[in-house]
């Protein structure tokens, strides 16, 4: 069975929604200070989850069509744009170490993508 190119795209949405989600529970996690009280009241923690259960619906709709072999890697991409993000709204750096992972990630997801082809 051959994944769908409708089923990478509906993954590949799915982790960018979800790479959004980390960054809200981020600040969220800032806002606590340190009280559990400001769990149910803190907005930013209540939209990253959100957008976690969000991504999951594309992910769900994306799996439901192809190989969870070549589609559930592909989750793994959130990880460039958590990095991207982080660096953009939290000012945290590229470091080669970094860079580095981010390459085999990539390298990785293309090298299970070719077992689709």
């Amino acid at each position: 069975m051959k994944t769908p190119l409708s089923s990478i795209i509906l993954v590949l949405v799915g982790s960018f929604i979800g790479s959004f989600g980390a960054v809200f529970l981020k600040l969220g996690a800032e806002h606590m200070k340190g009280s559990l009280a400001r769990l149910f009241t803190n907005y930013w923690l209540a939209v990253g989850v959100v957008l976690y259960l969000l991504s999951s619906v594309f992910y769900m709709m994306g799996v439901s069509q192809g190989q969870l072999t070549v589609l559930y890697p592909m989750v793994s991409l959130g990880y460039i744009w958590a990095i991207l993000w982080a660096r953009i709204f939290f000012k945290e750096a590229f470091t080669i170490a970094k860079i580095g992972g981010l390459t085999l990630i990539i390298v990785g997801v293309a090298l299970i993508n070719l077992g689709n082809a």
